[in-house]
């Protein structure tokens, strides 16, 4: 099923995620419903807290980065994260410009370390340490502040904030462009 993306200035957005357990409900369906919602919006990942869920949960596809990133074998970088820890981010700054199905029509050239060690569950409850590096750490390191309750504007200047605050300000209310359904409430 196609769930809403929740859209920025949802409070939901700001509030850090708690992990879950294997009992967690209807966890399969809902791994699946996510797949489906981004696939739906084109997106590489979505977190839980934006289809309005405060769990620590991801899922990634970057089949659609494949051609514009051939050398990082984005066609088979599917995942799903359980309680995902970035134990260490290292290697050299790497600028990249973001976007997020929460946030529509709306990116920034972002720099971040290069390289990240991350701890995760699987869907079948497996337990992963792996080294991820640039674009594949770059899309989990997004999604991870999502669990934070951050957002990439977070880690703008103050002036590249400022530039974009009337776009903000039209995601807010509703004012933006998309072709998938997003609940722009600010509950």
């Amino acid at each position: 099923m196609i769930l809403p993306i929740y859209a920025y200035g949802n409070s939901v957005l700001r509030r850090e995620s708690e992990e879950i357990d294997k009992e967690y409900p209807d966890l399969e369906k809902l791994i699946n419903d996510m797949f489906e919602t981004m696939n739906n919006a084109e997106g590489v990942g979505l977190a839980a807290p934006q289809i309005g869920s405060n769990i620590r949960l991801i899922v990634i596809d970057g089949k659609t980065m494949s051609d514009d990133f051939p050398e990082e074998d984005m066609e088979s970088f599917k995942l799903v994260l359980i309680n995902p820890i970035i134990e260490e981010e290292f290697g050299d700054d790497f600028t990249f410009r973001e976007g997020c199905l929460s946030l529509p029509r709306v990116s920034e050239e972002i720099t971040r370390p290069s390289k990240i060690i991350l701890t995760y569950f699987d869907k079948d409850w497996n337990l992963h340490e792996k080294e991820f590096s640039g674009v594949k750490a770059r899309i989990i390191q997004h999604e991870c502040d999502h669990l934070d309750g951050k957002l990439w504007i977070d880690r703008l200047s103050p002036i590249k904030r400022k530039l974009i605050h009337s776009k903000l300000q039209k995601i807010t209310k509703g004012q933006v462009f998309h072709n998938y359904p997003i609940n722009f409430s600010t509950k």
